[in-house]
């Protein structure tokens, strides 16, 4: 006699939404948004099927969009002009930089929408680099002091959350302290905490233009801050070191292949995880199902549902508007 028939939970869609351990919700997103300069612009990223960049009148648009389908959290990044990219950061300290307008678009056009921003310097940069280049490296100290002054600009435009995505060492530190300084106690950081050198950010990178240069005593990709895709335990350590230093929120990148990071990172930290399904993830599946050879919307459900189920508390995704739709 079997007196324990797990099919029994199975055997219907309302039993089985019932029993069901995890679930999707609108509020589960992090929009991330493309801004560039210029006006009436919706320029398809052609790695990214349906995804674009914004000029900031349609960026009104846009938000109001997503606040209305119940998407209430943005991430912002910005594609800067050539002629205005060195090796400092120059433009990304100016206060009416595309960064600091696009902030306070967002906050004119949808106050309680929750701005998260971007803080790194390849968008910036002539090298394609997080930080500042010198002598064949990159220079972790000196680009702290620079991301520190980024963060504080953000928070004075407005932004609620400020996402240092460099993976410099204690970079966390040097904002926190400059935010806390300058009396913005409560701009949250969610820190890009087990951030791994990927071949999965090529369409991203595509999207901003800002792919490490190839040239001589540069370094020609990202690996010395990145980290090695190969480690697991380093990721909970240096999770554990960015919440000392203050961050409020952290982050795995990429998703699906790092289900298992999310997982360890998630059952030693205290505070929420975030997961970023990146660009790479976001193209094969459009791809595939361009093809025909996958059911689009199943299986972006499947992937979103296996990053909830691994731990993460929020996922930053180019799904987010598609997802909703079918909710």
């Amino acid at each position: 006699m079997r007196l324990r028939r797990n099919r029994r939970l199975r055997t219907n869609p309302a039993i089985r939404s019932l029993v069901r351990e995890t679930s999707i919700a609108p509020t589960d997103f992090i929009v991330p948004l493309f801004v560039t300069e210029g006006k009436g612009i919706k320029q398809e990223i052609s790695s990214m099927p349906n995804y674009y960049r914004y000029s900031l009148d349609l960026l009104q648009k846009e938000v109001k969009e997503l606040w209305a389908m119940g998407l209430k959290s943005v991430l912002i990044f910005v594609k800067v002009s050539d002629h205005l990219k060195d090796n400092k950061g120059t433009e990304a300290l100016r206060a009416e930089g595309l960064m600091q307008r696009a902030i306070k678009t967002i906050k004119d056009v949808c106050p309680d929408m929750l701005v998260m921003t971007d803080v790194a310097l390849d968008p910036y940069s002539t090298y394609g680099h997080d930080g500042i280049v010198a002598h064949g490296s990159i220079q972790n100290d000196a680009t702290n002091s620079v991301l520190a002054k980024i963060a504080l600009s953000h928070a004075q435009a407005g932004a609620d959350v400020i996402a240092p995505s460099d993976m410099m060492d204690g970079r966390i530190f040097d904002i926190r302290s400059l935010l806390e300084q300058e009396g913005y106690h409560n701009t949250a950081i969610m820190s890009y905490s087990a951030k791994y050198a990927s071949a999965f950010y090529g369409p991203f990178r595509d999207a901003l233009q800002s792919a490490p240069v190839d040239l001589k005593n540069i370094p020609k990709d990202k690996q010395t801050y990145q980290m090695d895709p190969a480690n697991r335990q380093e990721a909970v350590k240096q999770t554990l070191m960015d919440i000392e230093q203050g961050a409020d929120i952290v982050m795995v990148k990429p998703g699906l292949s790092y289900l298992d990071i999310v997982r360890e990172v998630t059952d030693a930290v205290d505070v929420p995880v975030a997961v970023y399904q990146v660009s790479g993830e976001y193209a094969m599946l459009k791809a595939a199902a361009e093809k025909g050879w996958l059911d689009h919307n199943a299986v972006m459900m499947e992937q979103l549902l296996s990053i909830k189920r691994a731990g993460a508390h929020m996922i930053a995704s180019y799904f987010a508007k598609d997802v909703v739709r079918l909710l």
